[in-house]
């Protein structure tokens, strides 16, 4: 196991000793680079053994960008990092002083020590980001929405969507052809909006 890596998950969600996972703020859309910083420390500071995994709970997804499919790692939970550590005073002023950091989550106004998270969350929360299922295609069309074929043997032509099919990337069309309306089912990259 690589420790205080981003991209890999840990073999073990269970606590060890005393280490516990922890929910940390971060700010959206920095959430990498807050981990990066956090990992800095820890090696700067020798608490390697003190806080063992920094997670940035990811999912691949395809998306369609510029008319081509695209594979992305999308943030589960965007703002959010999961951090293994050992809960004492010099750990939570290490992260939490780390740039970047807002806070950790679950801490209350009567005690300033944050709630760790059990483990059946940690579970299921690294255990769908591990799940290898079809990735799911950014839908940008809507139901009666004019559309334009761009590809394949109906380019040019105008219609309407009927039906949607996220899990496959797949739009149902009726074209105007032959006088009179025609259901043609295209992949989400055939099709852009007028």
């Amino acid at each position: 196991m690589e420790e205080n890596n981003t991209q890999t998950q840990p073999e073990s969600i269970k606590p060890a000793d005393n280490l516990r996972w922890y929910i940390v703020a971060s700010s959206s859309g920095k959430e990498n680079k807050t981990a990066e910083l956090i990992k800095q420390r820890i090696k700067a500071n020798n608490y390697e053994e003190k806080v063992t995994d920094v997670v940035v709970p990811t999912q691949e997804k395809i998306v369609i960008k510029r008319g081509k499919k695209q594979t992305i790692e999308e943030r589960i939970f965007p703002g959010y990092i999961l951090v293994r550590m050992s809960p004492d005073e010099e750990t939570f002023y290490l992260v939490r002083n780390t740039e970047g950091v807002t806070g950790f989550v679950g801490t209350t106004a009567k005690s300033k020590t944050p709630t760790p998270l059990n483990s059946k969350e940690v579970e299921g929360i690294l255990a769908f980001t591990k799940v290898k299922q079809s990735p799911v295609f950014d839908n940008k069309f809507q139901l009666g929405e004019a559309v334009k074929v761009v590809e394949g043997p109906f380019k040019d032509i105008v219609g309407t969507v009927r039906e949607i099919n996220e899990a496959k990337g797949q739009v149902t069309v009726l074209l105007s052809m032959f006088g009179q309306d025609v259901p043609v089912q295209l992949d989400f990259l055939q099709v852009s909006k007028i």
